[in-house]
């Protein structure tokens, strides 16, 4: 990767041997392993057995977690935040494990339509939820520096899977709780 770095350098008119670039190559390698450690990472792993036994049955919701992902079509940065909720059957999952899925499926190369419904459907299948749902607003670094150059325009892509797709009434208690 660090030879890839080195090219692009090369390419777009830079001299990395100059003092500012001399280490430009590794650093850059370095940032795009962490950005990308998703493909790494083994969902139960993340998860960890972290699923408890519990008798309710009401949404859980977390909103608001940060995410930080990278466009396939552009490999630019796409930054927002992530709501997601589920309704228990036998089992929750642990909070901060909800977070770590969204970041499993973040930190790959992606785009935003495919990654709301890769949470929202793992957070189905890991928990045996009646139901799951997942927002994601986000800012698109491809769309705001280059192209249409929008600064303020925000993406929104939901998913809504099993009670939250059957149920208009669940549907619209996630939406009015997000808010």
């Amino acid at each position: 990767m660090e030879d890839a770095y080195l090219k692009i350098l090369r390419e777009v008119g830079e001299n990395p041997d100059r003092d500012g670039l001399r280490d430009t190559p590794t650093r850059a390698a370095r940032a795009m392993q962490f950005l990308t450690q998703g493909y790494n990472m083994d969902i139960d792993e993340v998860i960890n057995e972290a699923l408890f036994e519990s008798n309710s049955d009401e949404m859980v919701i977390v909103k608001d977690i940060e995410l930080y992902s990278m466009c396939e079509h552009h490999i630019l940065p796409f930054i927002g935040k992530c709501h997601v909720a589920y309704l228990p059957k036998g089992k929750v999952i642990g909070l901060s494990k909800i977070a770590r899925v969204v970041d499993v499926f973040a930190r790959r190369l992606q785009i935003q339509e495919n990654l709301t419904n890769e949470i929202a459907n793992c957070i189905l299948e890991k928990t045996g939820a009646t139901g799951s749902a997942v927002i994601i607003e986000a800012q698109h670094m491809c769309m705001m520096m280059r192209g249409v150059e929008k600064q303020n325009s925000i993406m929104t892509t939901s998913c809504m899977l099993g009670a939250f797709r059957k149920s208009a009434s669940t549907r619209n208690e996630f939406l009015s709780l997000i808010k």
